[in-house]
């Protein structure tokens, strides 16, 4: 998130690759960035979304976000396209920059979220997997989602527990099978997806992506219908990735990066159960969110160790 708004400079910027004047500018995230940019003038797009960074890190998630994009255009992906980037301090002020198109609808849950829609969504996510994607710049080899954050740091200054530490060594020790990498999202949740109804409009927010094992999402998709709707939601986005991918992991491979989703996620989860609610997802207390997560780690590594046993 981007709380400062955008200098002249890089309005002037995105206008020119726009091809139109920017008449509004409006922040998509509690008034901060992304920026929703209102255009005005003969050609050139109605509206377009801009991202601004600075500083290595804004930089290098801006390069990860064009990057997932081009790789994504014309691959029948849902996903906004990229109008332009400027990442080497084109606008003028010294800021990295990237433009792309609007992706119509909300991403807000509905209150009530059926089967078709869960199966709908990993069959969506099946198109990425889809694209053969070796590491490179600005799409580095992703082993887990949210490849940035050190969760086991979390995990060490606020108190390790025992089914932690049971997952950590299953990861440890399981040896995965090779897969060719494909595109990969890296922070593949509900609130990273655009609907219009129960239709799918697009999949945002790329600055996560890279080249890695289709895993890494499918396992993040299946925790987060996990604990936001229930077990019955991971199965049914397996489901509809299953359909559309053509392809049939083993059950270890699933119950692998089920166990990789849910040890990147917080020991706690009271601090994400706002930024859920907000998306309109209808949840009990902080501690049952955290207790669904516990139990999707413990489904998971009890057939992990079940298969394995097998």
């Amino acid at each position: 998130m981007t709380r400062q708004h955008p200098s002249a400079e890089v309005l002037r910027w995105a206008g020119s690759v726009a091809g139109s004047r920017v008449v509004a500018v409006t922040g998509l995230r509690e008034g901060a960035g992304p920026w929703l940019l209102r255009l005005g003038g003969p050609r050139g797009p109605a509206a377009a979304v801009l991202r601004t960074g600075s500083g290595p890190g804004g930089r290098r998630a801006l390069e990860t976000e064009a990057a997932a994009l081009e790789s994504a255009a014309g691959r029948g992906i849902a996903a906004p396209r990229l109008l332009g980037r400027a990442l080497d301090g084109e606008p003028g002020d010294g800021s990295a920059a990237v433009l792309t198109t609007v992706v119509p609808g909300s991403s807000r849950m509905p209150e009530r979220v059926r089967p078709e829609r869960m199966r709908a969504l990993g069959a969506a996510v099946a198109a990425l997997h889809a694209v053969p994607s070796p590491p490179r710049p600005g799409l580095p080899r992703r082993s887990r989602p949210l490849a940035d954050v050190d969760f086991a740091a979390l995990r060490r200054a606020r108190g390790r527990s025992s089914l932690f530490e049971e997952a950590e060594r299953a990861v440890a020790e399981f040896a995965l099978p090779g897969e060719e990498p494909v595109l990969v999202h890296g922070d593949l949740w509900q609130g990273n997806t655009m609907w219009s109804g129960d239709t799918l409009t697009g999949i945002v927010d790329w600055d996560s992506a890279g080249s890695g094992h289709y895993g890494v999402d499918l396992g993040s998709l299946r925790c987060d219908a996990a604990v936001i709707h229930g077990a019955w939601a991971a199965a049914e986005a397996l489901d509809g990735w299953l359909r559309a991918s053509g392809r049939r992991p083993d059950g270890r491979v699933v119950a692998f990066w089920d166990v990789t989703a849910a040890l990147s996620t917080p020991p706690d989860l009271a601090a994400w159960v706002p930024t859920l609610r907000e998306q309109g997802a209808v949840l009990p207390d902080p501690a049952e969110v955290t207790a669904r997560r516990d139990a999707f780690l413990r489904t998971a590594l009890d057939r992990l160790a079940a298969d394995g046993a097998g």
